[in-house]
Formats: C-alpha cells, structure tokens, sequence
C-alpha cells in the first residue's frame, strides 16, 4: 500500500505509443442488451446505452470501460477527455438507477455492458485480452462487483477473469450505502453481504489497483474499506493487489488518478 504525495503527481508521466496521426471515431447511444430485453423493459431500453471512442487506424488496441458515480442514484455516461488521444478505446456506460430499479439490477447492467465490450470489441479493432474495467465511486464499487462476483458475467457466458485489471476510483468496498437504504439500513452503519465487494475477496481475480482520496478527506470510511479490501485479497492469497492513496485529494480525485490508471494498464500490458 503505498500514500501518494501531490507533488509526486505532477511528475507521472504516461507515455502513449499511439502515432501522432492516430485518428478516433465516437459512437453514442448504442444499446447493450438484445431487442428482446429490451422489447420487455422500457427503462433498460431507455438507459442502459453506452458510448465508445476508438481509433480507427489501430489494430489490437486497448479498452478502458468506464462506469460514472452518482451513487447509483445519479450521473450519467462518460468519455473522460485526460483518457483520450492515447491510442485507446474508452468505452462509457449507462446503468439502470435508484429507486427506478433495486440491487442486483444495476450491477447485472455493469456485467451485461462488458460482456458486449468482450463480444463486440473485436469488430472494431480491439483486443480482447486487454479489456479494463474502471469507473469512479459508484462506478468503481460496480467495476469491483462484476471483477470479484463471477456470477454476473457467466450470466453471458464470459470468465471474469478474463478482464485484464480492475482499477476502481474510490469506488466502495463494503456494501453499497444505496443497497443498505434499500433495505433500511442507516449509511453509518458497515454491512458486508453479497453485494461487497470483500464478501467476494478471491486469490485468482483479476489484476486491481484500488486508488482512494486521502483517507482524511475521503468519504466516511472510503480508504480504510479500500485498505481492507487490498489486505484481504493479499490473505486470500491474491498477488496482485495494490492500493494507492493520494494525498490532499478527497472524494473527487479522478483528474490525478487518471495518469495512475494509464500507467497500471501500460505495466500490465508490458507484463504479459
């Protein structure tokens, strides 16, 4: 575990291979589920769309899938500009909400969503083999849930090992706050059930690097769960687990951890 100094921010660096004349295509509003699900359900129809930016003139690129945060109450999807012209493909989602749907609803989405990224990617030029997944707290606590639980994606016959690292921003390693006041339970109040991410703490997931605020300017616990978390895995005998801090920044610390995220996926592609 390591705490990240903000100055220590202003030196990483991520250096792109993608040619300067790289050209890249957005694509909007494109379903992931099939007709006949979304034919039954009107909000599915209506929300559960992602959008995808890739470069067009690149073979075997690498994805990022990026869920928002609104704590599964709100927000909506997003093409974060610090990860473009790096020669990636980023590919943002759109879930189902609260109160409009209840748990497991809006992780089932955030499975369904990368399981079209796994069966899809390849038509547009895109590796398989280097899908990541991320997002920012409540898109980070999905990201970890379809890593961790393998349920949600054998639902569409995909291997959650088969994602190549999961890097959760801030994302929440106990149960969801939005899932305990589903059930009644105050937001103060820690539970750890099948809707945590370390109910599901398992030594063969995928790569994860956890990057949290500091923990004195985090939401209520938001480190020191990530810390658990990180610590767990390592007990289960998970190898590859890493848990960073940065220092100075609260909850809303995407724009310095964007660089982390680049240069994990650069390490974990040079390690294979």
């Amino acid at each position: 575990m390591f705490r990240i100094p903000t100055l220590l921010l202003l030196i990483v660096l991520f250096t792109s291979v993608a040619a300067q004349d790289t050209e890249y295509k957005t694509l909007s509003n494109i379903p992931y589920y099939p007709e006949e699900v979304r034919s039954q359900d009107n909000y599915i129809s209506e929300r559960c769309m992602l959008d995808i930016y890739y470069p067009v003139n690149k073979k075997d690129f690498t994805t990022i899938v990026w869920f928002h945060g609104g704590g599964l109450t709100g927000g909506n999807k997003e093409l974060p500009d610090a990860l473009k012209n790096k020669g990636l493909c980023i590919v943002g989602v759109n879930y189902r909400l609260a109160p409009g749907v209840k748990a497991p609803a809006y992780i089932e989405d955030a499975a369904a969503a990368v399981a079209w990224v796994f069966k899809n990617i390849r038509q547009y030029g895109g590796d398989t083999s280097q899908i990541f997944v991320s997002g920012h707290s409540a898109g980070g606590y999905l990201a970890m849930m379809i890593g961790l639980d393998k349920q949600y994606l054998a639902v569409h016959n995909i291997d959650a090992n088969s994602i190549a690292g999961l890097i959760p921003f801030s994302g929440q390693a106990i149960t969801h706050f939005t899932i305990r006041k589903e059930n009644g339970i105050d937001d103060k109040q820690p539970v750890v059930d099948k809707y945590a991410p370390l109910f599901h703490v398992r030594a063969d997931a995928p790569p994860m690097l956890l990057i949290t605020g500091d923990r004195e300017l985090e939401l209520l616990g938001r480190y020191e769960e990530n810390a658990y978390l990180a610590r767990m895995m390592k007990v289960a005998g998970h190898q590859h687990t890493r848990l960073l801090e940065l220092d100075g920044y609260g909850h809303d610390m995407v724009y310095p951890a964007f660089p982390l995220l680049l240069n994990e996926i650069t390490r974990l592609s040079k390690s294979n």
